[in-house]
């Protein structure tokens, strides 16, 4: 079984979150982690984290808004750790709140921007590496809203939405290069859009998203061992078979390791429970 130990692994939104949950578990099994976020102290306490446990790790402050800024940081960690294998794209904000009408272009955009814009910047610097290496996998973190409807989070839902067919597309026009690309649902965790949500309140987020997430502020929410396990999966040698699925963190994920996924299963041309 091949490992991540001693690959170079970007992580964006690293600083908190799904992103620095990743980032931790794939420092903890030997990865070299390219930290990449705007907040330089999230970022810095992230990268004392794991070092305090061994493992590697570089800070690379950035907006994913900005191409240049990442093709910078880019540059940064390939001067560092040789090369880029992986790229995990979870930077992400949650946006406004409340019914459509009522929200403001500029906050809505902004999400557009940041959440899809800025995966498709990360994926456009890294790729012409991957491909010139003929290997290289990326992995862009969805989220709710991108396989069912979810009112009151319009600009969450289809910028994950766009993100999910984004990755479709893109596996498609990369995959006789060796490269493969995934959309990973990771499933309802406790973060700091959690709270968001609460503090919202009922009037504006909903009745079900205040009770959904009421329950993960109690529970945590998917354990950040099975969240970095699929990733993983996705990152190594054994998912070369898999490109262009939408897959969610409680999918039966494992039993597609040795099996050729039809083309429509696991995409948004046909989403359903298997």
């Amino acid at each position: 079984m091949d490992t991540i130990k001693g690959k170079s692994v970007l992580i964006t939104g690293a600083g908190r979150g799904i992103g620095k949950r990743l980032a931790l578990g794939f420092a903890a099994l030997g990865a070299q982690v390219g930290l990449l976020a705007r907040s330089k102290a999230e970022l810095e306490l992230a990268k004392l984290e794991i070092e305090q446990v061994g493992g590697i790790a570089m800070c690379l402050p950035a907006d994913v808004r900005d191409p240049d800024a990442v093709a910078v940081s880019v540059d940064r960690l390939r001067a560092r750790f040789g090369r880029l294998n992986v790229l995990i794209s979870a930077a992400a904000v949650q946006g406004p709140v409340g019914p459509f009408v009522t929200t403001k272009a500029k906050a809505w955009n902004e999400t557009i921007e940041i959440n899809l814009i800025g995966v498709a910047n990360c994926c456009r610097v890294v790729l012409p590496g991957m491909i010139e290496k003929r290997s290289g996998k990326i992995i862009l973190i969805s989220g709710g809203g991108a396989a069912v409807s979810r009112p009151n989070f319009t600009a969450y839902a289809a910028s994950k939405t766009a993100v999910v067919r984004f990755a479709e597309t893109l596996a498609e026009e990369v995959g006789n290069h060796n490269v493969q690309v995934n959309a990973m649902a990771p499933g309802a965790a406790y973060s700091h859009m959690t709270d968001e949500i609460l503090h919202a309140g009922e009037e504006r987020a909903g009745r079900r998203e205040i009770e959904d997430a009421e329950k993960v502020r109690v529970t945590g929410g998917v354990p950040a061992e099975k969240q970095t396990a699929l990733a993983l999966f996705l990152a190594s040698e054994r998912s070369n078979h898999i490109s262009g699925k939408f897959i969610h963190v409680n999918d039966d994920w494992k039993k597609w390791e040795n099996e050729n996924m039809k083309s429509e299963l696991l995409t948004l041309r046909r989403l359903q429970k298997i």
